[in-house]
């Protein structure tokens, strides 16, 4: 199966949403590209501060693609990162293209007939949290899969999604997000939106909690029905829409004044972000399990965080009603 058009928009995509952000924060984000070679560990350069001229220091852009024969699997990506900036607090947009030749525990769980085949999987995935606490956090993957087996038709789906993580929220920023999510999908199937909402309000919801992460947006994965030119034209438009969902509340937002309260406020609430991804998240088990750059993957935590015994906010406060106007999952349009 010919991969290479979909890894050149995976990359491309990066590129395009790094260099949005870096207009906002005002700094360029670091650059760390890194490759497993078969069956051995990723390598851990320093990052270089700035895309360097004439190529991508080891990257799979160049076009390799050959899984590992034996061992841990194979691959490499591009991590794009900033850390203690005047905006993001952290930020990462990762390009990973990884490969094998047995399937990973977590992709058969739900796909037992695939276990043995060799796979391929990449895509590119983004987290952002911001430092002021009137800014949301936000979230967004798309990502391609296709296991193979020698005489047999390769099985391929796509997946990703979008979802907003608010620490204060204000309803005209939650409609406008929803509002793109509803747009971008439009083309594809007046069901479609709900459909996939409501996949996101069932996935980022942290059960041992009884609790949503956060005002959500739209998921999918396993995508393939309609054909390919469908699937891939979807999760582009997809990729294609985060900065237009996103960045306008950013614009709107950070510059709100802000205390203690809030940030303190801000780490506890990025303590569930933490829980969510650790104990839940299907895209963090693959990549462990996958032989994935740790550091890569990881990138997705916020850098401060708190946790209390049984806190409760104060009634009537803008902090009690994130959780009783916010959270629970409502027609946002």
């Amino acid at each position: 199966m010919n991969i290479a058009p979909i890894r050149d928009y995976f990359t491309g995509l990066q590129d395009r949403i790094v260099g949005e952000l870096e207009v906002m924060e005002g700094q360029p984000f670091l650059r760390d590209a890194w490759e497993r070679p078969q069956g051995g560990p990723a390598n851990s350069h320093p990052p270089s501060p700035l895309p360097t001229e004439g190529g991508d220091n080891g990257s799979l852009r160049s076009g390799s693609n050959t899984s590992a024969a034996s061992g841990r699997p194979s691959g490499g990506g591009i991590s794009r990162l900033i850390e203690d900036g005047k905006l993001f607090e952290r930020g990462g947009v990762n390009f990973s293209h990884v490969m094998g030749e047995q399937m990973p525990a977590s992709a058969t769980a739900h796909r037992p007939e695939l276990a043995g085949r060799r796979w391929q999987a990449m895509g590119v995935s983004l987290v952002l949290h911001p430092l002021n606490p009137y800014c949301p956090t936000a979230h967004m993957n798309v990502r391609f899969f296709v296991a193979e087996k020698e005489g047999e038709q390769p099985v391929w789906w796509f997946g990703g999604g979008m979802d907003l993580t608010p620490y204060y929220g204000f309803e005209e920023d939650a409609a406008h997000f929803h509002r793109n999510c509803r747009d971008t999908l439009a083309p594809f199937g007046a069901e479609v939106h709900a459909r996939y909402k409501k996949w996101c309000d069932d996935y980022f919801f942290l059960k041992h909690r009884n609790e949503a992460r956060g005002v959500g947006g739209i998921f999918f994965d396993d995508l393939n029905e309609g054909g390919f030119d469908r699937c891939f034209g979807l999760t582009r438009a997809v990729g294609n829409s985060f900065t237009a969902a996103y960045l306008p509340l950013i614009a709107r937002r950070r510059d709100t004044p802000y205390a203690d309260r809030e940030r303190d406020f801000q780490a506890y609430r990025r303590g569930r972000y933490v829980e969510f991804n650790l104990v839940w998240d299907r895209g963090t088990l693959f990549g462990l399990q996958s032989g994935g750059r740790t550091e890569s993957i990881l990138m997705s935590l916020p850098p401060i965080v708190k946790w209390r015994y049984s806190w409760q906010p104060e009634p009537g406060s803008a902090e009690a009603r994130l959780y009783s106007d916010f959270l629970p999952p409502r027609d946002w349009l």
